[in-house]
């Protein structure tokens, strides 16, 4: 099982702009479809953004044109680049790797926007 660690989180104000990271063990990092999904307090999980192993990227519509996820398989990391950032963007983040079915989560880590 493929282990996370998220970081780059943090206080930013309406506007502004944060890159997340997610660090990944393992070998096969290449060929997992990886992902970022939030979860604000009283609020489900959801999916922010997701690239599969060949690079195609899809996301919510509610950070369509703002966020972008890209992954870097020389250094089994995954990023979230946010700009724009909105109050409601305010969760904690968590990283995602899912292979076959099978899925590691990481532990999160808080991201709040506000002035």
């Amino acid at each position: 099982q493929v282990q996370l660690v998220e970081s780059g989180g943090g206080l930013v104000q309406p506007g502004g702009s944060l890159r997340l990271s997610c660090a990944a063990s393992g070998s096969m990092f290449s060929i997992y479809t990886m992902g970022w999904y939030r979860q604000a307090p009283g609020k489900q999980r959801e999916m922010v953004a997701r690239i599969i192993s060949g690079g195609s990227t899809n996301y919510a519509d509610s950070v369509k044109g703002r966020f972008t996820i890209s992954r870097d398989n020389a250094k089994n990391t995954v990023y979230l680049q946010m700009t724009s950032l909105k109050p409601e963007d305010t969760a904690v983040y968590y990283c995602n790797a899912m292979l076959a079915g099978l899925g590691s989560w990481g532990r999160g880590t808080q991201v709040t926007v506000s002035s």
